[in-house]
């Protein structure tokens, strides 16, 4: 399973990667920081030439560039990456940003826990649900 996290906090990042390794070997994790960066690995292009097409994607909102809504609508538009399932994992519980991100065609919201152990166990109930219970697309290429 190849997972993107588009993540500019590197706690975060750091976090998100311990509680993937709990859940087992069976994933790559690739980061990127920012919309831009996301879109140029989404597409192999640049410094991304040949990027795995990820299975999932963990995005957050507030990113430097291009937001997590951008690189969703954007996302959206190309045929190529229409289908792949994003969570948005953002600190904002605010229904303003909720909105925008469904408005977005996102697959779900979910708002990034303050206590240490919650938010290990939120990325664990992520990880359980998209890649062990739903049934993905098979990549087309």
């Amino acid at each position: 399973m190849q997972i993107l996290v588009v993540e500019d906090n590197p706690a975060d990042v750091r976090l998100i990667k311990e509680a993937f390794r709990e859940g087992g070997p069976a994933k790559m994790l690739h980061v990127v920081e920012d919309g831009v960066e996301a879109m140029e690995f989404l597409r192999g292009e640049g410094s991304h030439q040949g990027a795995p097409k990820p299975d999932l994607v963990l995005l957050d909102l507030n990113l430097p560039r291009k937001n997590g809504c951008e690189l969703l609508r954007e996302m959206r538009h190309d045929e190529l990456l229409c289908m792949i399932p994003t969570v948005m994992f953002s600190s904002s519980s605010a229904q303003d940003d909720i909105q925008r991100a469904y408005r977005a065609h996102v697959n779900c919201f979910v708002t990034k826990p303050d206590n240490l152990d919650e938010f290990l166990e939120t990325i664990g109930r992520i990880e359980e649900f998209w890649l062990e219970t739903v049934r993905l697309p098979e990549s087309e290429g």
